[in-house]
């Protein structure tokens, strides 16, 4: 049987004019976002996808936790914080803050890229003992934990230590300071709360951005060298 011929003309790709500029990868995909629209190099990569992580910052009431996340946070920070009452003067202990008018009741959530293909989800929990029973679900997946502690009242993170020890998780000791409280060093924190020698001790500033990146990049070096795999 004789094959048939199409006069169709084939598809071909269109001629390129002398002196056209040529046309960019993002021209040839559609769906790759132009560098004229603020998007970075490694953004542009296909190959290359950010790495997103989860970290908790845990601790005693009124240490700090809330302020830390806000700090830090590039987006608007998630906030659960209710107005406190009368009714919880017997339970919540407000000698070291007397200015402290909320509390969180939930979770604190921020977000903070730390490189250009790492991002970390910054997960803070409620501290009063009421409010427990939500850490199992906060720290699942999490890669570490931070747990702040108040020189004044170093007794009120004893539970998070605990809880992180029993369960495994990689964590760091960041010593919040306070404005007209005394100064401490790491190693006397370190030697108060019995601290294993591996586990990192910090002095730093929940208000203050830098400090607080530096505290982050801490517990995930400690991470990584706690579980390298």
């Amino acid at each position: 049987m004789d094959s048939v011929v199409s006069d169709v003309p084939a598809v071909s790709d269109p001629p390129v004019l002398a002196g056209a500029p040529a046309r960019s990868e993002a021209e040839h995909d559609p769906l790759r976002p132009a560098a004229e629209d603020g998007a970075q190099d490694w953004q542009l990569d296909h190959t290359r996808a950010p790495v997103a992580t989860k970290v908790v910052v845990a601790g005693g009431f009124g240490v700090g936790k809330t302020t830390f996340v806000r700090a830090v946070s590039e987006i608007t920070p998630l906030q659960t914080e209710a107005l406190m009452t009368q009714a919880s003067e017997e339970s919540d202990d407000l000698t070291a803050t007397p200015d402290k008018m909320t509390t969180t009741v939930a979770m604190d959530f921020g977000r903070i890229t730390l490189d250009d293909d790492l991002v970390l989800y910054v997960f803070g929990t409620p501290g009063q003992q009421r409010f427990w029973f939500m850490w199992d679900d906060l720290v699942r997946g999490a890669i570490g934990a931070i747990v702040l502690a108040d020189t004044r009242r170093l007794t009120d993170c004893f539970p998070a230590l605990d809880y992180f020890e029993s369960c495994g998780l990689p964590y760091v000791v960041a010593v919040n300071h306070f404005e007209g409280t005394e100064r401490f060093e790491a190693e006397d924190v370190r030697e108060a709360l019995t601290v294993p020698p591996h586990v990192p001790v910090v002095i730093m500033d929940a208000r203050k951005r830098y400090s607080v990146v530096e505290t982050l990049l801490a517990m995930v070096a400690h991470a990584l060298e706690s579980t390298p795999e």
